[in-house]
């Protein structure tokens, strides 16, 4: 390896947030939104599966998901997952179809998920960091070793400090939105 692969770093580091959006997704905010349930895992024919794998999620309106179960055997299972999720959610079945009405937060549990929100995002800040400190400790050594002049070390860690200022600041921007729709009443 003569020179990193800042594309690969690059990558890396949106991995995480990549990650972190998803975790967002499944974070509660007051509105109803498909991405809250795709997170449950169901026990199905004797196996943990996503829930999106045994029926149809959809928001017919603002406070309210509906999933189409396909078997109508796997309802009272879809049931208790959403329930046991700990979402705060309580399902009803009607038939095949399992409606969830999503409550309004409270001030105290909108604070609460906020706080979350923010631990999500520390995390990923986290993974971002230790990428770039495997690859500064990489850059250190290919320079020690004699693959990487000490101007070219600068030059690579220069950009790879860039690359990680970037993505810590796109990671700060999706939290500061996922707050306000947090916080939002």
């Amino acid at each position: 390896m003569s020179e990193p692969d800042l594309e690969s770093i690059e990558r890396r580091m949106h991995g995480a947030l990549d990650v972190l959006k998803q975790e967002f997704g499944g974070l509660r905010t007051g509105r109803a939104s498909a991405s809250l349930l795709e997170p449950i895992k169901v026990d199905a024919y004797g196996a943990e599966m996503p829930l999106n794998q045994v029926g149809t999620i959809s928001v017919p309106e603002s406070r309210m998901i509906t999933v189409q179960v396909w078997d109508k055997s796997m309802v009272a299972s879809v049931e208790k997952a959403i329930r046991n999720a700990g979402l705060g959610l309580n399902p009803s079945p009607d038939g095949q179809l399992v409606r969830v009405p999503i409550p309004e937060l409270s001030e105290e549990r909108r604070q609460e998920m906020a706080k979350i929100a923010g631990k999500y995002a520390e995390q990923a800040k986290v993974s971002v960091r230790n990428v770039r400190r495997h690859t500064m400790d990489e850059l250190k050594r290919m320079e020690k070793d004699g693959d990487l002049s000490e101007d070219d070390h600068k030059i690579y860690s220069e950009e790879v400090q860039s690359i990680t200022d970037k993505t810590i600041a796109e990671i700060d921007d999706v939290y500061a939105r996922k707050q306000a729709e947090i916080i939002q009443v």
